[in-house]
């Protein structure tokens, strides 16, 4: 466990590994996760900073969330972006949009909710890329429209817009170009 200047052991936040990955500053702003979000690409779970091949990534992605009570009378928007679009070292697409599903039902999964953006599978052109999913919450099913455009969207500026406030979940990986040896 990591410790803090006085020698005391600090617990990890959960947004530590959002923070080391800069999806918190380049995205999001801070925030207390509050509820339980599972990505999956078939077998292969998603986790803050792991990486997948392209060739895994084709498909929509499995989003699960939690079943706590209070959370069956809510709804979510969830949102996914590559903040490194075109290229890391130069992001002047930043944040490019691949998918937008929102009025998720609480409890279940994003199938259930409504696509406004299809989902289009990350293809790196160049670096390694970082593909954030974030999660927000809100009490009635909300009429949120799509951006007429993929590059230069804001997930803060998109939240603000819709009132959709701080982001209850987030998680990213990172993804580069397979060269045809890596592929399967």
């Amino acid at each position: 466990m990591p410790q803090n200047m006085h020698g005391y052991t600090r617990i990890p936040r959960p947004t530590d590994s959002l923070v080391l990955g800069k999806v918190i500053g380049d995205v999001l702003e801070m925030f207390v996760p509050t509820v339980d979000m599972a990505v999956s690409y078939g077998s292969k779970q998603v986790s803050n900073g792991c990486e997948l091949r392209p060739s895994m990534i084709i498909a929509t992605p499995d989003v699960q969330l939690s079943s706590r009570y209070d959370e069956r009378c809510s709804y979510f928007t969830l949102v996914m972006t590559d903040p490194d679009a075109p290229s890391p070292s130069e992001p002047a697409l930043r944040e490019w949009v691949h998918w937008i599903v929102t009025d998720i039902p609480g409890a279940s999964d994003a199938t259930k909710g409504r696509e406004i953006v299809p989902y289009a599978a990350p293809r790196p052109p160049i670096g390694i890329h970082r593909y954030v999913f974030t999660l927000f919450k809100h009490r009635s099913p909300n009429q949120i429209v799509a951006p007429h455009v993929r590059q230069n969207f804001s997930t803060r500026s998109f939240a603000q817009e819709h009132g959709l406030g701080m982001p209850v979940a987030a998680v990213y990986f990172h993804a580069q170009k397979e060269t045809a040896g890596r592929r399967r």
